[in-house]
């Protein structure tokens, strides 16, 4: 749950948001108990969020940067046609162990390719323009160049989606490395004549950048 958000209003916008497959109490769960870091899994609202765009897009093919123990690959995965495809990325085997866990329970599960390993070369495998919308949750450092092949990897009118993009307000007053990046991207995204974009202010913040 992001610091920016009081628990509270928290609490209450994911009372008002559509109920996900249970599957997914059990996939948080369960992240909570074998991971150290179980704040990196998106919640309810958007988790909804995302599926909501997937649906809105009629989209059927997606790129996840950054599968972790797979809650938002489920919540893309749900929103997909039979036939769509979600390529998910993570380079942790313990977190792929997890998620592969919970895609063979789910009857998503079929519509999920889950690659482990370096992002990069992952994206960089894939063909141009072949893509709806690409969902970037991974290391911050390397949002830039995910960027870069997310867009090459879009069709005209795709979505790029980035996560944790107000980064608990550390924009304002960058320190880390990993908030500089997060500003970089940011200012990246907003100068670049190839998409329009909006920042929003749901959880962690949220980029949207379509390409035109």
């Amino acid at each position: 749950m992001s610091k920016m958000i009081d628990p509270e209003i928290e609490a209450y916008a994911e009372a008002h948001a559509s109920p996900l497959p249970l599957l997914l109490d059990e996939v948080a769960e369960t992240t909570r108990e074998r991971t150290t870091a179980p704040g990196m899994m998106v919640g309810k609202v958007e988790g909804n969020f995302l599926r909501l765009l997937v649906k809105l897009m009629g989209a059927r093919k997606v790129v996840e940067i950054g599968t972790f123990t797979g809650y938002s690959g489920l919540c893309i995965a749900s929103a997909l046609p039979e036939d769509g495809q979600l390529v998910t990325c993570e380079l942790s085997e313990q977190h792929a162990a997890i998620a592969r866990e919970f895609f063979a329970k789910s009857p998503d599960g079929k519509k999920i390719d889950l690659r482990v390993g370096q992002a990069i070369e992952t994206l960089r495998s894939l063909p141009d323009g072949d893509f709806d919308l690409v969902f970037v949750d991974a290391d911050k450092e390397s949002y830039e160049a995910y960027y870069e092949e997310a867009l090459r990897l879009l069709r005209s009118g795709g979505l790029v989606v980035a996560d944790n993009t107000l980064w608990s307000g550390r924009v304002l007053r960058p320190e880390a490395e990993s908030d500089r990046a997060i500003v970089a991207f940011n200012e990246r995204v907003k100068s670049d004549p190839r998409v329009e974009q909006v920042l929003l202010t749901v959880r962690d913040g949220i980029m949207l950048a379509r390409k035109i």
